[in-house]
């Protein structure tokens, strides 16, 4: 279950019809007081509800089975983070700076002030978004935003990904925002491919069988150790995917990348990683929560 091919990654140390998109604004009838907030400049709102996450057949068996969770609403960047966002951090020395050997690959095809910014840990990845304000996404609150209310296999709907909709299947990221046909039901860009996303969350690979399943949230990183440990002595590794089964606690991370093949992109896939790995295929987008 790693971030290259289906469900395997390369990493240095430091995967019913389409519904337009909607203004975020308008995103669901039955929360017009969610709509009523101002969404932060570069954000749209995502409306809380109930939502069906996960599935009941396909894909790896940590994804399964299909559940009701029920979430608040939140507002989420429109687009991945940019290179030329995330050096602003870094000169005002609050991130520490990109991976430069993974950023200057393959002659520095990466690299670009629009493209996604790649290279960074999770830790990393959450300094940015406390430095703006924000923070990373939980692990349901990001299928929330590709899944609507529909229950949607991609952010655009159920048909096949094209290259019109997303940036897969492919040697290198594109700039953010670049492909308005694959956005998602509240209107942010590339939920599915480019690259992959931190996610707060730790990863559970029986999250979905949890007394907080309801809830979106994992077990703690005890419990998650535990089940790891049991799944591995039953010989159980298809369970997560081609990843070896984890020894300790990873984060998730979801979307899909610009070099994962068309099924990867679904909303319920699922992958994790060492929270201190930096990827050339991992980026993040950020999150924050409505006032109370």
């Amino acid at each position: 279950m790693m971030a290259t091919g289906c469900r395997s990654a390369t990493a240095s140390d430091a995967s019913t019809p389409p519904t337009p998109p909607v203004d975020a604004r308008d995103s669901s009838a039955d929360a017009s007081k969610d709509a009523n907030a101002t969404a932060p400049e570069g954000m749209l709102l995502v409306a809380g509800g109930t939502f069906t996450m996960g599935a009941d057949e396909g894909g790896e068996r940590d994804e399964h089975p299909a559940h009701a969770v029920t979430i608040a609403p939140f507002f989420l960047d429109r687009t991945e983070v940019t290179q030329a966002a995330y050096d602003e951090c870094v000169v005002a020395k609050s991130c520490a700076p990109p991976d430069p050997a993974i950023l200057n690959i393959f002659g520095g095809l990466f690299r670009g002030p629009e493209r996604p910014v790649i290279g960074v840990s999770w830790f990393d990845a959450r300094d940015y978004c406390t430095w703006k304000g924000k923070r990373l996404p939980r692990e349901a609150e990001f299928e929330r935003a590709v899944r609507g209310d529909d229950g949607r296999r991609y952010p655009w709907g159920n048909d096949a990904p094209t290259h019109e909709h997303t940036v897969f299947s492919t040697e290198a990221t594109a700039d953010v925002g670049t492909h308005p046909q694959g956005r998602g039901p509240y209107g942010h860009d590339d939920l599915a491919g480019n690259v992959w996303e931190w996610l707060e969350d730790d990863y559970d690979p029986y999250a979905y069988t949890r007394p907080t399943a309801s809830e979106g949230k994992p077990a703690s990183c005890t419990e998650i150790e535990k089940a790891q440990n049991e799944l591995r002595a039953k010989g159980m590794q298809g369970f997560t995917g081609t990843n070896p089964i984890p020894t300790t606690c990873e984060k998730s991370i979801r979307g899909g990348a610009y070099n994962y093949p068309a099924d990867g992109l679904r909303s319920t896939n699922r992958i994790h990683h060492p929270p201190r790995f930096k990827l050339r295929m991992t980026g993040l987008r950020c999150a924050r929560s409505l006032p109370l």
